[in-house]
């Protein structure tokens, strides 16, 4: 038996859908558990909306989900085009055996037709005229009398009524290819053995069959996976929800978390955890055990999972994996006094504090900027207190004098918080924003240690006189 042989087509006309994204996880966890082939089609037929750079795009998304080239099991990419000849010549046999038969029929004439005599579409009324090709002429397939039964591996047995099923078009009238035969003809000549799509096709699926058992081939097996849905239980849309893999990979989230999170899109590890690394997937993944109801695509969800594999990290990995993102922001602020050290030190009390890579400067960038960027909110809440001038000076006083560790910071916090009669968070207020210029950050102590006393002393003293205090 050969081995089994799987493929993904998307079409290069935008973004890369997270829908995709899955699908094609899907695809490559199988050929490679059952030592298979996942093949990559590009369907670039469509020329009008078609760019080498979506192609590019799509290349790329997958090599960051880890379906690289450079893996054995990869091949391709191929392209839809580049098999007009096979489409066609596919055409002609299924014409010559009877399949397929030419209509000269306008849109306007099939109405006008169907409203004479009270049904809807084409009801096939050029069958049996006889025509052969022309000008304008389109080639229909004869679709037979009685059902088709689809053996869907997430599905089981799906069975349609030809008898709703119109003859459709296989060339259109200028003689190129519609979609539903090319796509057929590119299985059968890559030696697909698998289709694994989004139910969203399970429509055409029984065309397709069709056409597949009049060329005299065996169908592949066929699997229609749930579509993914927002929060309103709609089914996502580039239009109106955020979907575009590129995006989330800008915002800072790492590819094992996507992988792992769109693999638990209708389908879960088995031993009840969700958070399993790839191998685990790989070796798990059964279509069988694919869930028929829609997906639920949630966001707060996908967050919770790329902070875990955030937290997961080495503070040298997690430093390794922000660059990018603090490269920008170094780039946005030129000024700042950028120290790795000083970064690194405060890793461990930043990875618990963020969803994504993106996150991470806005955490410390205070440690760094020449002046703290104050926030005016937190300003109003902070310091238009009582008490806050006096733990100011209070706190000024203290941090002269007090050993320069997070501990002792603290002790003599605590001394300045107790003479206030105020629990230290609280009286941590006035500290913090004059230090880091908003409320919420990272643990104040071990954030003022990194700083350093003589920063955090200057930023105390020209609190009143470099900020109006309300």
């Amino acid at each position: 038996m050969s081995a089994p042989r799987f493929r993904f087509a998307p079409s290069p006309t935008g973004i890369f859908h997270i829908g995709g994204a899955r699908t094609a996880l899907m695809n490559w966890a199988l050929a490679k558990r059952l030592g298979g082939t996942f093949v990559l089609r590009i369907e670039d037929t469509d020329e009008a909306r078609n760019r080498p750079e979506w192609t590019e795009g799509i290349i790329d998304a997958l090599a960051w989900i880890g379906i690289s080239r450079d893996d054995p099991t990869f091949e391709g990419p191929y392209f839809q085009s580049a098999y007009a000849d096979q489409h066609v010549a596919a055409a002609q046999r299924l014409f010559d055996a009877g399949h397929a038969y030419y209509c000269d029929m306008t849109s306007d004439e099939i109405q006008q037709r169907a409203a004479a005599e009270g049904t809807q579409g084409y009801g096939g009324w050029s069958r049996d005229r006889g025509l052969g090709p022309g000008p304008g002429r389109v080639l229909r397939f004869r679709v037979p009398a009685g059902t088709t039964v689809v053996h869907d591996a997430v599905r089981g047995e799906v069975t349609f009524d030809n008898a709703v099923i119109e003859d459709f078009v296989l060339l259109r009238g200028n003689g190129s290819p519609m979609f539903l035969l090319a796509n057929v003809v590119d299985d059968l000549t890559m030696g697909i053995t698998h289709v694994i799509r989004a139910e969203e096709h399970l429509p055409n699926t029984p065309k397709q069959q069709m056409i597949w058992e009049a060329l005299g081939h065996a169908v592949p097996q066929w699997a229609h996976v749930p579509v993914l849905v927002n929060e309103q239980r709609k089914k996502i849309s580039k239009r109106r929800d955020k979907v575009a893999l590129e995006s989330f990979r800008a915002e800072g989230y790492v590819a094992e978390a996507m992988v792992n999170y769109l693999m638990t899109l209708g389908w879960s590890p088995r031993g009840g955890e969700e958070i399993v690394p790839w191998q685990v997937v790989e070796d798990e993944f059964r279509l069988e055990d694919v869930n028929l109801s829609p997906a639920f695509f949630d966001l707060k969800k996908l967050a919770a999972f790329n902070a875990e594999y955030l937290r997961r990290m080495t503070p040298e990995q997690f430093a390794d994996a922000a660059e990018p993102w603090l490269e920008q922001w170094r780039a946005a602020h030129p000024d700042c006094a950028w120290d790795q050290h000083r970064f690194l030190t405060m890793v461990p009390v930043i990875q618990p504090r963020v969803s994504t890579l993106a996150e991470a400067p806005g955490v410390v960038d205070f440690l760094f900027l020449p002046h703290p960027q104050f926030d005016e909110a937190s300003l109003a809440k902070a310091l238009a207190t009582d008490e806050a001038a006096g733990i100011v000076a209070d706190s000024i006083a203290a941090f002269t004098t007090c050993d320069w560790t997070c501990d002792a910071i603290n002790a003599a916090f605590a001394a300045v918080a107790e003479q206030h009669g105020l629990k230290l968070g609280k009286a941590q207020a006035p500290v913090r924003v004059a230090v880091s210029g908003r409320m919420v950050g990272p643990p104040l102590f071990e954030s003022l240690e990194v700083l350093g006393r003589d920063e955090t002393l200057r930023r105390l003293r020209a609190l009143p006189d470099g900020v109006r205090v309300p």
